[in-house]
């Protein structure tokens, strides 16, 4: 079984599980505790709030422990608009590709009173760093752009989109759930002031992230009910999930460079493989992606029978988001960066793993190859652009 869906969530790594048993079975103490056993899980703790915070060149009292990356984007967006309403300021900027945590927490905001802009990301699925400081208001409270996007792969200029927002005075949240432990991230040379993360995107547990504050931004309670967290996020630690994301998260980013090479001449290699198969084509920019993330169109095709069939083939993968795989509707990243519907149903997400082999690469490029094909044998749409009823779009 070749397993190539890692964007929507990793295997665990084995120093990681060693961690959560480790601490699960000797260190079960509650970390607000006064006696011994509380005290070494508030040791625990805050040890790995260090880890974690060195890995993006923050301060530890500046990191939040939260359930995950959807909660700490909740938590970063409504506090910017919490302290931005105070002052009369209600207009967010933000890309219309970004995860469904910001833009359904946008959407509520719409509703409260808010006013959204979001930007275009083009064709390449690439922000434009001078769009952003047009689109700039006096009103303007807070601008969220993904550091990474989660279908199409795409790194966005965050150091250039940082930078304008210091200039304007404007907090700047990014949602880099898939961007840490896989590229560097560095919230001070990047002008970050918040930033969302999680554990299972990086070899750790599911169920467990942090959200990033820089020192001085006033954070909004989502969870009230006691004073864990220095107050800003109630409820007991999740010790063990914590301990063993900040181990993921220190391998990660010590192998940081080994990895992304791996990963990239793979890469290169699926989407050279790909591209040679008819009226196909590769969704976002070529280079500025993450290392292991593949992401194509084909024309005249259904994704989820392209998907069950290589399940079949013993091949792992995705048209998009883990968090919307349920939804009958195209993706709409895909259609952000200009894939009409028809397309963008056919699309396929490989987001490879560290050990995946260059003959596990081969043997993808082939059976995708052959499943495009076979579906393309009977497909109404597919006859219909060959005897040109229909022009080809790719």
């Amino acid at each position: 079984m070749i397993y190539a869906d890692n964007a929507a969530t990793t295997k665990m790594s084995e120093a990681a599980v060693h961690t959560m048993i480790s601490v699960i079975n000797e260190n079960y103490g509650n970390p607000s505790s006064l006696y011994s056993i509380g005290q070494q899980a508030k040791e625990t703790l805050e040890e790995a709030r260090k880890t974690v915070a060195e890995a993006i060149g923050a301060e530890p009292r500046e990191i939040l422990f939260t359930s995950g990356g959807s909660e700490a984007d909740n938590q970063a967006i409504r506090s910017m608009a919490e302290e931005g309403k105070k002052k009369g300021k209600t207009h967010i900027i933000s890309s219309a590709f970004e995860h469904h945590a910001v833009l359904h927490t946008l959407e509520k905001l719409k509703k409260e009173g808010f006013e959204i802009t979001l930007l275009d990301v083009h064709e390449d699925g690439l922000v434009r760093p001078e769009e952003l400081e047009q689109a700039i208001r006096e009103d303007t409270c807070l601008v969220t752009i993904m550091y990474a996007n989660n279908e199409i792969g795409t790194i966005q200029p965050i150091r250039e989109i940082g930078a304008v927002c210091r200039k304007h005075g404007i907090p700047f949240h990014t949602d880099a759930v898939q961007a840490v432990g896989h590229i560097p991230v560095d919230v001070n040379e990047d002008s970050i002031d918040l930033l969302s993360a999680s554990a299972h995107k990086f070899h750790g547990p599911k169920g467990v992230g942090f959200l990033y504050a820089r020192k001085g931004v006033r954070l909004t309670n989502l969870i009230e009910g006691g004073a864990q967290e220095r107050g800003k996020r109630a409820g007991t630690e999740n010790v063990p999930g914590i301990a063993a994301m900040a181990t993921a998260l220190k391998d990660a980013v010590a192998n940081m460079d080994r990895n992304a090479a791996l990963l990239t001449a793979n890469r290169d290699r699926l989407i050279e493989g790909l591209t040679k198969i008819p009226h196909s084509a590769l969704n976002g920019d070529a280079k500025r992606r993450l290392p292991g993330n593949v992401n194509f169109c084909f024309e005249g095709i259904e994704g989820e029978s392209l998907l069950l069939l290589l399940d079949d083939k013993g091949i792992e993968a995705s048209s998009g988001s883990a968090c919307t795989s349920g939804s009958l509707d195209p993706s709409h990243v895909l259609l952000a960066i200009g894939r009409v519907h028809d397309v963008a149903h056919g699309s396929l997400r490989l987001s490879i793993g560290e050990d995946l082999s260059r003959e596990d690469a081969d043997y993808i490029i082939r059976s995708v190859s052959e499943v495009v094909e076979y579906l393309r044998s009977f497909s109404p749409i597919w006859r219909d652009l060959e005897v040109g009823k229909k022009e080809h779009i790719l």
